[in-house]
């Protein structure tokens, strides 16, 4: 599974509010975000056909959060 760093969330909210955004991007499934690690994970709808890294990270800096 891809992962990503997410740093600046401090609460369930936050993790709610970074699934949420990485849910809604086509492509992307499964998604899981651990608050304690700061990461966040995701499955490939379709693996022949990735979602860009920058995509997942232009949804998670929109919602005030940086993405490594």
């Amino acid at each position: 599974m891809p992962d990503i760093t997410v740093k600046g969330m401090s609460c369930n909210h936050c993790k709610t509010s970074v699934t949420n955004a990485l849910s809604a991007i086509q492509g992307l499934k499964n998604v899981s975000v651990d608050l304690e690690k700061g990461k966040a994970t995701w499955e490939e709808a379709d693996p022949s056909a990735p979602v860009d890294v920058q995509k997942i990270k232009d949804a998670i800096t929109g919602i005030g959060f940086e993405a490594e």
